[in-house]
């Protein structure tokens, strides 16, 4: 009997344990969720401003216009210098129309795991937050830049980038867009894909056209959805959205893109 009891107390004991820390757990998502959601509507707050009168000028010589570009070119209103005063490792802000990516992206200068487990404001566990490593330059200029969020529950961080299992996703959101301080960078979805856990920094030397080429045939013949009729080419620059997948712990999912427009 007392073997009984005491059984039945330990179970007690482990259940009240269990519901204190998935209620801590939920309401650190949610705080860290509502701070991100005050960070996007201040980054992304515009400021009115009245127009300058225009004084008239001669017309000049009327030239051939530029062919528009494929994919509409959004405003980048983030306010960097209001990000950085929060947290100077802030660097870019990354957004995904028709999903839920839209948060700053960081990277800490020494330890490439730090926001792994904490969000841009320093507090430790998880949703973590957006980042890249100090092996990618910070203007996105290298062949291939890795970008890592966890895949959470509730389709936060790169939770969501799990719609592009669904073949009509790569219609209905092909654009993804990096804003920086001086400029915004347009990159179309060309594969989302299951792989495996590689380190894909180390994977190749990408700034070998052959094994630039042979990992992107890789990725086109991975399982999952790909664009065949994005161009991708030795020169262009690609970024890598990785993430987790829940049943799979050997394996990711990764969104990849190409960069298509710089304005």
């Amino acid at each position: 009997m007392n073997w009984y009891r005491l059984g039945a107390l330990l179970c007690a004991v482990f259940f009240v344990c269990a519901v204190i820390f998935a209620f801590f757990y939920v309401e650190r998502q949610k705080k860290a969720e509502e701070l991100y959601a005050a960070m996007r509507e201040a980054a992304q707050e515009e400021t009115e401003t009245e127009p300058e009168p225009v004084e008239a000028e001669e017309p000049e010589p009327i030239e051939a216009e530029e062919p528009e570009p494929e994919e509409p070119r959004l405003e980048n209103t983030v306010d960097f210098e209001e990000l950085q005063e929060m947290n100077e490792d802030i660097y870019a802000w990354i957004e995904i129309p028709g999903t839920l990516v839209d948060y700053p992206v960081v990277q800490h200068p020494t330890d490439d795991a730090y926001y792994l487990d904490h969000t841009v404001e320093g507090a430790a566990g998880l949703p973590g937050s957006i980042y890249t490593e100090s092996v990618h330059p910070r203007d996105f200029s290298a062949p291939l830049t890795v970008i890592y969020g966890h895949n959470m529950r509730n389709d936060t961080m790169f939770g969501s980038l799990h719609d592009y299992e669904a073949p009509e996703k790569l219609e209905e959101s092909p654009y993804v867009y990096i804003y920086l301080p001086d400029r915004t960078l347009a990159y179309r979805v060309f594969a989302a894909v299951r792989f495996s856990d590689a380190y894909l920094p180390e994977y190749c030397d990408y700034e070998k056209e052959e094994e630039f080429s042979s990992f992107i045939d890789e990725l086109r013949s991975s399982e999952g959805n790909v664009d065949g009729e994005a161009q991708v080419e030795f020169g262009d620059r690609v970024i890598i959205l990785s993430t987790c997948i829940g049943n799979a712990p050997s394996n990711r999912f990764l969104v990849a893109a190409v960069q298509i427009d710089e304005y």
